[in-house]
């Protein structure tokens, strides 16, 4: 069927044979599956090569404890379009899926399978965990769905207000997510919905002219005014642009609306170029820049560190950029 973004989708019920395991196991023998993880099987996992029936022994074993659920098994399958996901990033999502479904602590197999023009990933657990009790199905295909907007970082985004497409996806890779699909009509209803904060922008742009000349000026934002700054630059060269998240406010700014970059490198930034993938070490400051007195400041507030990461205003290039280094990652994570 085609479909434009990720999809998860539970299967039927079967019986108690646990049949998903047979079914994916022989997409391995047949070469068009991978397993990618199996996890929670208590001592199995001290042995050597497991049979299928290892595995469907144990998850009946588990499933035994609670007679009154008579169809145990949950398989699950997680499709992408075409190669958008790689098989890494399909088994991370069911992962992360099971755990905020109630199964992480489930045992259960994780198989990719490459036997179709869009990559796709099956799970398969017991909906009995090891006490006897039965994980929480209730409104589970609304809850999928919800958990996998989760889990992929779309809820997180959502949550920001942005004036363009690529500050949706800059905040996902910037927080780690692996989302790289979000709903089209969504997305731009999002992007459709920004004001302008000219006033919080003014009071950022106070700061900056305040900090500007001090040593390690993008740490210093971080800590104590929860702003994110992130230069845009190609290799070897000035940055050309940069953008700001405002994580206090949870907004994103393009550099222009803040301060000229011009006169904010002007403060004495060099760049300190080490490439790492795609991403750009954090610039530093000369040390024979004028130092400035920093005005009083409200104590340190903490956020999560994050590297600093190459982003271009302009959404095609991002585009391209994207898809230059989903080519270039194959099979390496």
């Amino acid at each position: 069927m085609p479909y434009s973004f990720m999809i998860v989708k539970i299967l039927p019920k079967s019986s108690a044979g646990f049949a998903g395991v047979t079914y994916n196991t022989d997409k391995i023998d047949r070469n068009q599956g991978e397993l990618m993880q199996a996890a929670n099987f208590g001592a199995l996992e001290g042995l050597g090569r497991l049979r299928p029936q290892d595995y469907i022994n144990y998850l009946q074993l588990i499933s035994s404890q609670n007679k009154r659920v008579t169809q145990p098994q949950f398989h699950v399958v997680f499709s992408s379009k075409g190669d958008l996901y790689t098989k890494e990033e399909l088994a991370g999502t069911a992962v992360k899926w099971l755990g905020e479904m109630g199964y992480g602590e489930q045992p259960y197999l994780i198989i990719f399978h490459q036997d179709t023009a869009h990559n796709h990933a099956h799970a398969v657990t017991s909906r009995v965990d090891k006490g006897g009790k039965k994980i929480n199905s209730a409104f589970e295909k609304v809850r999928a769905q919800q958990m996998l907007a989760r889990v992929l970082g779309f809820e997180f985004a959502q949550s920001y207000q942005i004036s363009t497409k690529a500050q949706f996806y800059l905040l996902l890779e910037r927080a780690g997510y692996a989302g790289k699909d979000f709903d089209e009509q969504k997305l731009q209803a999002l992007v459709n919905k920004h004001l302008p904060d000219k006033a919080r922008a003014a009071q950022i742009r106070s700061w900056f002219e305040a900090y500007r000349q001090q040593p390690d000026f993008a740490n210093l934002m971080r800590q104590h005014f929860q702003l994110d700054i992130i230069f845009h630059s190609a290799e070897g060269r000035q940055p050309y642009g940069y953008t700001v998240i405002d994580h206090q406010t949870r907004q994103v700014f393009k550099g222009s609306e803040i301060l000229n970059l011009k006169h904010l490198l002007s403060a004495g930034l060099t760049v300190r170029q080490s490439l790492v993938g795609e991403s750009l070490v954090p610039l530093v400051w000369n040390a024979t820049a004028p130092a400035a007195t920093a005005p009083e400041t409200p104590a340190p507030v903490y956020v999560r560190p994050v590297s600093i990461a190459a982003d271009i205003d302009d959404e095609a290039i991002l585009g391209r950029n994207r898809r230059r280094k989903r080519k270039a990652r194959t099979n390496t994570r």
